[in-house]
């Protein structure tokens, strides 16, 4: 399952998770993001209980769009104890993502 993130929730699904994240940033008008969507719901499901799986919409999130630098979309931000540990710009293949959680978990 895909969790969708807003500024208010970000610290306590994300930072302080006590399993690894990957965070989603999108937008609606975004057509490389709703190319990149189905592989991240597979993603979620691949991963289910190993991994938190979110998505955080940058025009409504500005506040941790900002803090973590996104300026392109989609960006995948991976995340381990709290800190950015990876970072994908653009589509990416499923197993490019696969890959890099493998390697964190």
């Amino acid at each position: 399952m895909v969790i969708n993130l807003t500024d208010t929730d970000f610290e306590e699904m994300v930072v302080q998770a006590d399993q690894p994240v990957v965070v989603d940033f999108w937008a609606d008008w975004c057509s490389p993001c709703r190319r990149m969507a189905p592989i991240i719901e597979e993603v979620a499901a691949d991963f289910a209980g190993r991994v938190r799986v979110a998505k955080l919409n940058v025009d409504e999130n500005g506040e941790v769009t900002g803090r973590y630098g996104v300026l392109s979309i989609p960006t995948l931000l991976f995340f381990k104890n709290g800190e950015v540990v990876e970072r994908l710009i653009g589509v990416r293949p499923k197993e490019e993502v696969e890959e890099i959680l493998q390697r964190i978990l």
